[in-house]
């Protein structure tokens, strides 16, 4: 083997090393926040979820309205309210 080839194979084998160091110390660094990221992830995919099925929001509003229409009738008016808010904020920008 040649010697340029030899020393790309140690050069390769350092910075091998020298990326798995550097993978582990900035996974030690972000491990505090793993677990509320994930929670937040999981709350994205809730919304995605609601988002994207809205006759399960739909129904839980139906029902909601049939046993507590003062409740609903208060979560109807702050719905609506956040409704024009960010169609105007929307306007804005």
């Amino acid at each position: 083997m040649s010697a340029t080839l030899k020393d790309l194979e140690r050069r390769q084998h350092e910075l091998r090393a020298q990326a798995s160091r550097e993978r582990k110390q900035f996974s030690e660094h972000f491990e505090p926040f793993e677990k509320p990221l994930s929670w937040a992830d999981k709350g994205v995919d809730a919304f995605h979820f609601l988002k994207n099925n809205p006759i399960i929001w739909t129904s839980a509003f139906a029902a909601l309205a049939h046993y507590k229409p003062k409740l609903a009738g208060k979560f109807l008016a702050v719905g609506w309210g956040a409704m024009k808010l960010l169609k105007s904020a929307k306007k804005l920008i």
